[in-house]
């Protein structure tokens, strides 16, 4: 396994290709559950929360179910990581009872860490620098609506945060325009620009950002962690506020996205979010099929592969 090892802990981990043939298998399990042969039987996944979750919890747990392997639940405060056993350590036992290790986090650098001293592959399922397995579930779905976005616009509107960061690569990894309409204290990761190059620009007016986007994405204001910050974030993110009027600048038949948990009222509007652009179900749903296929390349990646629906 060393030999092959990867990890997956930034969206920028994954070649172009790389990327594109992944949401192919994704596309091509959800269509059709049965082109999948149960290839992770006798599989297991370790899933270390340190964060509260929904989705990513449920996905990757439900998915690798689907897959025939098993997962298991590792809350860090009811191991010994929650009595300070070092990283290194509790990488290198868990390398020897799991094929893998799905980590949420709120510290990129704890990540990097344990993959540097795992014997199996780690994958980020959330830090506060990057949410890549997110992003895998919001280019699925933009595929599946729209074709590959290859050319096209997407807007961010709102704190520039981990989301954000890994949209910035997603511009650079999928070959779309993004526009980042933040406040100036809430710009994303700088490293994160530099990667996207001259896919991204900056805006200070969310209107301006949104004008003629083929789709629109946000996230809550106030991060996991941030909690202490979220009177005067929502008073300095009001005017990025996704409203219909936001929406009216884009294109006709523009997407919204939300990674979900949504606050209606701050980030964005009800009549938005459960109105006739939004796909915020789809791309929550999107989560376990393109981890799925994730857990596939990583884990067994002569897997089956599917024509692209690129093409």
């Amino acid at each position: 396994m060393a030999g092959n090892l990867r990890h997956f802990l930034k969206l920028r981990d994954l070649a172009p290709a790389e990327a594109r043939a992944l949401l192919d298998r994704a596309i091509a399990l959800k269509r059709d559950p049965q082109t999948n042969r149960r290839p992770l039987t006798g599989r297991n996944l370790a899933m270390v929360f340190a964060k509260s979750s929904t989705r990513t919890r449920v996905s990757f747990e439900v998915g690798m179910a689907k897959l025939g392997g098993h997962a298991v639940m590792l809350p860090t405060a009811q191991t010994q990581l929650g009595r300070e056993e070092p990283l290194a350590d509790t990488a290198r036992v868990l390398s020897r009872y799991c094929d893998a290790i799905m980590i949420r986090n709120d510290s990129q650098a704890d990540q990097e860490e344990l993959a540097r001293h795992a014997g199996v592959p780690v994958i980020n399922g959330l830090s506060e620098s990057h949410h890549p397995c997110q992003l895998l579930a919001d280019m699925q779905t933009w595929l599946e609506h729209r074709g590959d976005p290859g050319g096209k616009v997407a807007a961010w509107i709102g704190d520039g945060n981990n989301v954000c960061n890994s949209w910035i690569e997603a511009s650079a990894l999928f070959g779309f325009r993004l526009r980042v309409a933040t406040p100036h204290q809430y710009r994303p990761d700088a490293a994160a620009l530099a990667y996207a190059g001259r896919a991204v620009r900056l805006y200070d007016d969310p209107r301006a950002a949104a004008a003629g986007a083929d789709l629109i994405v946000t996230d809550t204001f106030t991060s996991m962690g941030r909690e202490a910050e979220r009177a005067e974030r929502i008073q300095i993110l009001s005017a990025f506020q996704v409203d219909a009027r936001t929406m009216a600048a884009a294109k006709a038949d523009a997407l919204f996205m939300h990674c979900l948990p949504a606050h209606r009222g701050e980030e964005v509007t009800a009549e938005v979010i459960d109105g006739p652009h939004s796909v915020v179900w789809d791309e929550a749903e999107n989560r376990m099929w393109a981890q799925m296929a994730l857990l596939e390349f990583l884990l067994c990646p002569a897997a089956t592969s599917s024509p692209s629906p690129f093409a």
